[in-house]
């Protein structure tokens, strides 16, 4: 008996020794964002004469879980990784299906999000590869108070529902990407992605983007300079010929605990048009403010407006978006909302509420709009809670 107990004692002391040793360099964390919502949404009536109706559904908006962790390799430097997924509350079954374009947010499979391994430095900031919010997405995702449900700015900003090849406000796979630390309140991020990986022919073409961007922040202020560029070079598909690029201007301040306002331009470009003429290019505006009122209230309103195409020479290609909501916060992790959203196109513009145009969206896309030149709008009232 004294020898089982021995042989018990010099086995466990065996293995807790490289797990402890694990536990003290390793940091492992689960997190996540539920944000669900009931929204009822007029579809508007299409330049053509079709009516379009009322319909009603339990969005899931952008609703995910992740767990990321890092490991010490010493002198301020880390491994990290990260994998995140989306999850759709509203439609079980999407979860188990894997849909979406690798530019938007795809539902029912794991690391749909930022997934991602690399190495951070204290001193010489993260370097990462894998799928990620581009430099040029990042720059002003702060600036959209209605971030990620059905009024969402790239509604409207980004290219996302203009047919543009790849969403420039995008995230994107087959990434490596840089970020700066801050030096004296400015932060540099830089990212190349391979648009087609598995070429494997001479005279095949690899189409590629790059995504640039700075930003500076202190005592409340925010401004930004963005710029990305796709080669866009698939020669099983002629439209996807050329390139396309796009520059965005950003500024915004805070207040604490009193409100927040920002303002951003953009400017898209491409020569993917018949002989070469720019097809979706086109510039678009958005403002945005948050008021707080007491401890747990919070008036939000934005405005986005996006110009005719073919670099303004489309008629008719335009459209606007108004967006008014309130927030009450519960606590420090959970928040009561509703909103009112209105999308007006012009006769020609098809615009949708909501960036996730695809089959697999959770919430808004194409089911928003009765067709070319309609008008869609949304009531919606919901619960975000993070952990």
């Amino acid at each position: 008996m004294k020898r089982n107990k021995i042989l018990t004692a010099t086995v466990v002391a065996a293995f807790s020794v490289p797990l402890q040793a694990a536990a003290d360099t390793a940091n492992i964390n689960v997190y996540g964002n539920f944000d669900v919502s009931y929204d009822s949404i007029n579809t508007g009536t299409a330049t053509t004469g079709r009516s379009g109706t009322t319909s009603n559904r339990v969005s899931s908006n952008t609703t995910f879980i992740g767990v990321k962790g890092s490991v010490g390799a010493g002198d301020g430097l880390s491994a990290i990784w990260q994998v995140e997924s989306l999850i759709n509350v509203g439609d079980a079954a999407a979860n188990g299906t894997p849909t979406g374009a690798a530019t938007n947010n795809g539902i029912g499979y794991l690391g749909s999000r930022n997934t991602f391994a690399g190495l951070q430095s204290d001193s010489y900031g993260t370097v990462f590869a894998g799928r990620n919010d581009t430099p040029y997405r990042l720059s002003t995702r702060r600036f959209d108070v209605f971030d990620r449900g059905i009024a969402d700015n790239r509604s409207i900003s980004g290219g996302s529902n203009v047919a543009a090849k790849i969403a420039f406000d995008g995230r994107q796979d087959q990434l490596v990407e840089y970020i700066s630390p801050s030096l004296e309140g400015v932060t540099v991020a830089i990212a190349r992605i391979n648009l087609n990986p598995t070429t494997n022919l001479a005279g095949q073409y690899q189409g590629n983007a790059t995504s640039v961007a700075a930003w500076y922040q202190a005592h409340g202020l925010y401004t930004t300079l963005a710029y990305e560029l796709h080669n866009l070079q698939n020669p099983a598909n002629s439209s996807y010929l050329g390139s396309e690029h796009a520059t965005k201007l950003g500024l915004g301040y805070t207040q604490e605990g009193v409100f927040t306002v920002g303002f951003f331009a953009e400017q898209t470009r491409d020569n993917v048009g018949g002989g070469g003429t720019d097809l979706y290019g086109h510039h678009a505006y958005y403002a945005s403010g948050k008021f707080y009122v007491g401890s747990a209230g919070t008036i939000k309103a934005a405005v986005t407006r996006a110009a005719n195409l073919g670099g303004g020479n489309t008629v008719n290609t335009g459209a606007k978006q108004a967006t008014f909501g309130y927030d009450h916060s519960l606590n420090k992790r959970t928040t009561l909302y509703a909103l009112y959203t209105q999308l007006n196109n012009d006769p020609a513009a098809n615009y949708s509420l909501s960036i996730y145009n695809g089959a697999a969206a959770s919430v808004g896309g194409p089911s928003t709009i009765a067709g070319t030149g309609a008008s869609p709008s949304a009531l919606a009232v919901g619960v975000l809670t993070t952990f």
